[in-house]
């Protein structure tokens, strides 16, 4: 589904990411964890065709449809109720209205919505927005959905439910998943693999990590699973060590 190999990046002169290669498949789950300034979101940038790879190459054969994204902060438009947000790309590509709205509302029941089509943003809290900008990007049936801290902002509670309506639908709909997170335990709780990238400048992939948590999964028990710790641990002591190299280069 989505192949890097060897891609380096850079912002004028100063080097971000150097050699990172990762694969894609469908309907698997992969993270990005490491320092702040290791180049995540740079990768995820291009990766989205919005930064120019330095060197190596960026390849799917997914028609740009087919690549839905996610960022911390939703894109939902004010004055428009989230039917009518959920239905605008749909409208984009082809739906007439009453088709694009049905749709629309399919989606925001899904993500428990139901009875909120109506109401704009302003009126929706912080978790229905984002359930809102969600069913915006699954209306579209993407294959691939890159995700950039998405859910950041809300609060444990929320942010769980959200998450786990992420992962049932991914999972149902056999939807690759390419998520940035500074949460060491969304990553190994969401994914079948996670990559752990080195203190920057210059970073690089430093470790791979294959997560053997069975699917269909569920968020919570997975933590109560015996190899969720000794994961979390070694994940842990990786990025700090990662951590303590940059400091000391810096010194």
């Amino acid at each position: 589904m989505l192949r890097v190999a060897d891609l380096s990046l850079s912002y004028g002169q100063v080097p971000v990411l150097e050699g990172a290669s990762l694969d894609i498949d469908d309907g698997q789950f992969v993270s990005l964890v490491g320092p702040s300034g290791s180049g995540k979101s740079s990768l995820l940038r291009a990766v989205m065709g919005l930064q120019k790879p330095l060197a190596g190459s960026v390849t799917t054969e997914l028609a740009k449809r087919d690549i839905g994204i996610l960022f911390q902060d939703d894109a939902l438009l004010p004055w428009r109720t989230a039917r009518e947000n959920v239905a605008l790309g749909l409208g984009f590509h082809g739906s007439n209205r009453r088709r694009a709205a049905d749709h629309a509302d399919s989606w925001l029941t899904q993500l428990g919505l139901s009875g909120l089509g109506d109401r704009y943003p302003r009126q929706l809290s912080g978790g229905q927005r984002k359930r809102v900008a969600l069913a915006q990007v699954l209306a579209l049936k993407p294959r691939l959905l890159l995700m950039d801290e998405p859910f950041a902002s809300l609060d444990a509670i929320v942010r769980a439910r959200v998450t786990q309506d992420l992962v049932d639908l991914a999972e149902r709909e056999r939807i690759g998943v390419l998520l940035v997170t500074h949460d060491l335990e969304e990553a190994i709780s969401l994914s079948d693999v996670v990559y752990l990238l080195s203190q920057g400048p210059r970073a690089r992939m430093s470790q791979r990590y294959d997560i053997p948590l069975s699917r269909p999964r569920k968020l919570i028990a997975t933590r109560s699973d015996p190899r969720f710790a000794p994961l979390l641990e070694r994940l842990w002591d990786d990025l700090s060590r990662e951590v303590d190299r940059g400091a000391a280069e810096a010194a």
